[in-house]
């Protein structure tokens, strides 16, 4: 387990990520995995490989998982104690034979910013939990370290057809250095984190195990939205999940049920 100290978070901000943490044990691990799983029975593959948006204020579950203390912890060591979370999603990149897709093609996530799609000023911490385990055979996430620091990037629109994103968005070649590229492989339950900023993508699963990842974002307080044409975005699921907002910039969705908040 990797301690959350001075070393810790200098790592995270001078390269924009960490990798490998603990989080779940082997119990709360498969009781994630159980509950996945029934969400992907119920409404098919097609549907749970990125349609599962947001519901961390509908199933207590999720919101558990998202709130863990080990999740939260290196959380509070970089943003300070004060969280909300903005934004969840589930992601699977399934093999062809489970969810098939056109000939010829293999679903990858292209290299992105993810700040690129949130109307936020104020550093965006994104989580990535395995669900699965996740590695560069079925398609683990890959960072190009420090590209954190390189501001907004020029988003087109992808040229090979595949893109997970839902926008079919990806940064031109020419503005990073793929060759710097850093695999994050996670056994399920472990999780890593990276910058808004970062510039980060995925290859294709070409194993025949799914990969899936539980995708959080978190923001300070002290974050507030901005308007931007070409960042569009509402937040109907903020939760408020660690210490207390005095900035109120963010309207808290706390559900009912939601009374574990440290």
């Amino acid at each position: 387990m990797k301690t959350i100290d001075k070393d810790f978070v200098k790592f995270f901000d001078e390269n924009g990520y960490q990798s490998g943490i603990d989080v779940l044990n082997s119990e709360e691990t498969q009781d994630l995995k159980k509950n996945f799983n029934a969400f992907e029975e119920k409404i098919g593959k097609g549907n749970t490989q990125y349609s599962l948006h947001n519901i961390h204020v509908e199933y207590p579950w999720v919101l558990k998982v998202a709130t863990h203390p080990k999740m939260l912890a290196p959380l509070q060591a970089i943003l300070g104690q004060n969280l909300i979370l903005l934004d969840s999603r589930f992601i699977c990149k399934y093999t062809n034979d489970e969810v098939p897709v056109e000939e010829g093609v293999e679903p990858f996530v292209a290299w992105h910013q993810d700040i690129r799609y949130w109307g936020v000023d104020g550093d965006v911490v994104s989580v990535w939990l395995a669900v699965d385990d996740a590695d560069l055979e079925n398609g683990c996430m890959l960072v190009i370290p420090a590209t954190h620091k390189s501001g907004i990037l020029t988003h087109n629109q992808a040229k090979i057809k595949g893109n997970l994103l839902s926008t079919n968005q990806e940064i031109p070649p020419d503005l990073y250095d793929k060759s710097k590229a850093i695999p994050c492989p996670l056994k399920a339950g472990q999780m890593s984190l990276h910058h808004g900023h970062i510039v980060h993508g995925s290859e294709p699963n070409r194993s025949n195990r799914r990969r899936c990842g539980f995708v959080i974002r978190y923001i300070a307080t002290t974050a507030y939205p901005i308007k931007d044409e070409n960042r569009p975005r509402k937040f109907p699921t903020t939760v408020l999940v660690s210490g207390k907002d005095e900035h109120k910039n963010f309207e808290d969705h706390s559900p009912e049920w939601f009374d574990w908040r440290k």
